[in-house]
């Protein structure tokens, strides 16, 4: 009980449109999760091609709101009570950034596991800089990118 108690706390104490961004990634997460659940990975790929809405925002204004999104998927996606991992949060960030009129790029990767044989990643970059899944990202080699994309994919890191 007294954790929610701090959490609607904190809530009241962000702004109007920090708590809009809270909603829409509990949203996109949640849709995502389903998507991951019922859809084959053929389909998935093509959520993950969703055409971008409007203009691309000028640079300052686009870097806010790439910060903006990662910050409310990161906050929320460790908060919802279902499974909400690198893939579920690849998807949402996708889906907020290109309704944000952001073209981004969402990644999905592989590498060896010893545990398991085989690992995936899913990570988002927006022209080079990593928005969300990034860290870890070196580590896995690209097995398919949405929208398709050419060339060498540098990274820095959006915090």
């Amino acid at each position: 009980m007294r954790r929610a108690s701090i959490l609607a706390r904190k809530l009241w104490q962000l702004s109007w449109r920090d708590r809009v961004s809270l909603v829409e990634a509990i949203f996109w997460l949640a849709l995502a999760a389903l998507a991951i659940a019922v859809l084959p990975f053929a389909h998935l790929g093509r959520l993950a091609l969703f055409p971008v809405c409007g203009q691309t925002p000028a640079h300052p204004r686009r870097l806010a709101e790439t910060r903006r999104v990662r910050w409310a998927v990161v906050a929320c996606a460790r908060r919802v009570p279902w499974r909400a991992m690198c893939f579920e949060q690849g998807l949402a960030v996708q889906f907020m950034l290109r309704r944000r009129g952001i073209p981004s790029v969402l990644f999905y990767g592989a590498a060896p596991d010893d545990q398991h044989g085989l690992s995936a990643h899913v990570w988002v970059r927006d022209c080079g800089v990593d928005v969300i899944g990034g860290e870890t990202a070196s580590r896995y080699a690209v097995l398919a990118n949405f929208p398709p994309q050419t060339g060498n994919a540098s990274s820095q890191r959006v915090s």
